[in-house]
């Protein structure tokens, strides 16, 4: 398959043109014309690019990838040797942030109810990043965050906001925790995401919300999952998930 024409179906699919973004999404650094193996992953750090080129991969596909605002923009130090490496290899980088977080099918938000079995209701918050669902049996917050840990494979980092049960939820992957208000203002009783800063201790006891911290990486490892095994049912495109653990 040509590289063009699957960055033009990623972004077709992600519907790349509705979001404004920190990043720019699609093909980010060209390295080839074809696509033959294609590696998914989380952030495209120089142990993934080193991981991917040992297996044979011509293609990476990220959710973390480059040239963010405000950062430096010169190729130099680490960036440089990233990039480096990618055209050394071969291997093209195509990333995708906002759009993989929202998409209703393979989006991160919405993998991330799937692989714990949540029901999403309802979006809402800055371009619907936000996703809420009532639980059909009521639980306790040290069973929420037992559940997240048996299925994630990581401990989060609870805040207890008072004694109430867990029944309405909302969840957003990654850096969310600034959403935390508007999830409070929802009436949930509890707010899942990958960080957690010092005032989101604060403010989740405050307003009495369960707040749980199960990682940014832990969180936000299904939606490149998902693209890649949709793009290798379309088009037969040979394609693994590769891991680098991060316990951030």
């Amino acid at each position: 398959m040509l590289l063009k024409d699957l960055a033009e179906f990623c972004d077709d699919y992600l519907r790349i043109g509705e979001f404004s973004d920190y990043c720019p999404n699609g093909l980010q650094v060209e390295a080839g014309e074809r696509v033959e193996h294609l590696v998914c992953g989380v952030t495209a750090s120089l142990a993934l690019i080193e991981a991917a080129a040992a297996a044979g991969a011509d293609t990476l596909l990220v959710h973390h990838g480059y040239f963010w605002k405000g950062e430096a923009q010169p190729l130099v130090g680490a960036k440089g040797r990233r990039v480096r490496a990618l055209i050394d290899n071969g291997i093209s980088l195509l990333a995708y942030h906002l759009p993989l977080d929202v998409h209703p099918e393979v989006g991160n938000n919405s993998q991330l109810a799937s692989v714990m079995g949540w029901p999403l209701d309802s979006r809402f918050g800055e371009q619907d990043l936000v996703c809420a669902g009532q639980l059909q049996t009521p639980c306790s917050l040290a069973e929420l965050a037992a559940d997240l840990e048996q299925k994630l494979g990581i401990a989060p980092r609870v805040v207890d906001g008072g004694d109430h049960a867990v029944q309405s939820l909302a969840w957003c992957t990654g850096a969310a925790q600034g959403f935390i208000e508007a999830a409070a203002a929802r009436g949930v009783d509890a707010f899942v995401s990958g960080e957690i800063s010092e005032p989101t201790f604060h403010a989740a006891r405050e307003q009495g919300l369960h707040y749980l911290a199960a990682g940014h990486h832990a969180t936000e490892r299904y939606g490149v999952m998902a693209l890649a095994a949709e793009i290798e049912r379309r088009f037969g495109i040979r394609q693994q998930f590769i891991d680098i653990p991060n316990p951030v």
